[in-house]
């Protein structure tokens, strides 16, 4: 019988191998693990919806979602990760989670069975809101234009008449509308000017009245955190059940006055649309190739750009009427193409002091808000990085 060779002894790459293969099938085993962690933690949060239902409470505790952040980050630090790592992660899955429970919130009705008319329900944001309602198990009727021979008809026992039409239309409809109303009918209108439809609810109805404005548009897909402004009327009370409707579909609701409202909307809608347009239209006279600066662009600038490019694939009415909504709001927009204009002889002087100190005295004025800014923004382009 011959003798036997002794088997070849594993070269140092074979048994580099064969250890690589044992710790990949551990950190399967691990990766197996957490994602059953994820499924028990998910059944939990289905007894919090199913509880939540019941008593009608929020979706959103920002409180809670804090506190476990934090936790998750001493914990992380205690271990040895990275504190930002794990907080995104858990945002991750705290979003998912609260999502999950909107969506099943989302059938819970504050007053199911009531009956609601959409004022302008073919519309983009009605037919948004006619699906909440729907959904929540409201009783939902459409007015629209071809209906009004039937306005009594539509109105006749309706807890809330939601006006949703273009701003210019909105206090013409309201003083139509009001006669038709059962008394304790809530009236309210969702567009993004307030003082003047308000008023015209308020002359038109001796109900309950609120004016709303939603911070979103009809492409949302969730109303997670999505802010509603509700500028009270008359007999905020009676109007309680329709904000306690928004909170329990995941709303942030903002109470303020209608006229600080229209104030800040000024700048956060009109200043920021109007320069958005500016800026668009200034690369369409020059006739800017827009792929060829996006070959030398920063994320920074592909994210603005981005921005102005969702701006132009929107309705140019809806636009138009937001930035010609007042003459309040006109008078803000001449003041802002004022001060662009001021910039004029700084650049004919090419004054780098004196851009430097108007500099050095904005940021002062922004004071912390610059550091908040420059956090949040690199967050954003590193998500923007990992996208392209």
């Amino acid at each position: 019988m011959k003798n036997q060779l002794p088997a070849a002894a594993p070269t140092t790459e074979q048994a580099a191998q064969s250890e690589l293969e044992g710790l990949r099938h551990e950190i399967d085993s691990i990766d197996e693990q957490i994602v059953h962690l994820l499924s028990q933690r998910f059944e939990k949060v289905h007894k919090v919806i199913a509880l939540k239902q019941v008593h009608r409470m929020p979706v959103y505790h920002p409180a809670r979602e804090e506190n476990l952040i934090s936790q998750r980050r001493e914990q992380a630090r205690r271990a040895g990760l990275d504190p930002d790592h794990i907080e995104e992660l858990y945002r991750c899955i705290i979003r998912q989670s609260r999502v999950r429970q909107t969506v099943h919130v989302t059938r819970t009705g504050v007053r199911p069975g009531a009956k609601v008319l959409i004022v302008g329900g073919a519309g983009k944001m009605g037919s948004y809101f006619r699906h909440w309602f729907t959904e929540s198990g409201y009783e939902v009727r459409i007015l629209e234009v071809n209906d009004w021979p039937k306005v009594k008809e539509l109105c006749a026992g309706i807890a809330l008449a939601f006006v949703s039409v273009p701003i210019h239309l909105a206090a013409e409809i309201c003083t139509q509308l009001g006669p038709h109303l059962p008394p304790d009918c809530i009236l309210a209108d969702i567009t993004s000017i307030k003082q003047t439809p308000l008023n015209a609810m308020l002359a038109a109805h001796a109900g309950p009245v609120v004016g709303l404005h939603p911070l979103f548009g009809p492409t949302t897909s969730s109303m997670d955190k999505q802010v509603v402004v509700a500028s009270p009327g008359r007999n905020p009370e009676a109007c309680q059940w329709l904000t306690d409707q928004f909170t329990t579909w995941g709303n942030i609701v903002l109470s303020i006055q209608a006229q600080e409202h229209d104030e800040i909307m000024a700048v956060v809608q009109g200043v920021r649309h109007f320069a958005t347009f500016a800026f668009g239209q200034f690369l369409y006279r020059r006739n800017i190739d827009l792929p060829r600066t996006l070959e030398f662009s920063s994320p920074i600038y592909r994210l603005e750009l981005g921005m102005v490019g969702r701006f132009f694939a929107q309705d140019p009415l809806l636009y138009a009427n937001i930035l010609l909504a007042s003459p309040e709001r006109r008078v803000v927009l001449k003041e802002f193409l004022d001060s662009v204009a001021e910039n004029r002889a700084l650049l004919e002087s090419c004054d780098t002091e004196r851009f430097c100190a108007e500099y050095h005295k904005i940021a002062e004025w922004f004071g912390p808000f610059c550091e908040q800014s420059l956090r949040e923004s690199s967050y954003l382009i590193d998500k923007l990085v990992e996208r392209f």
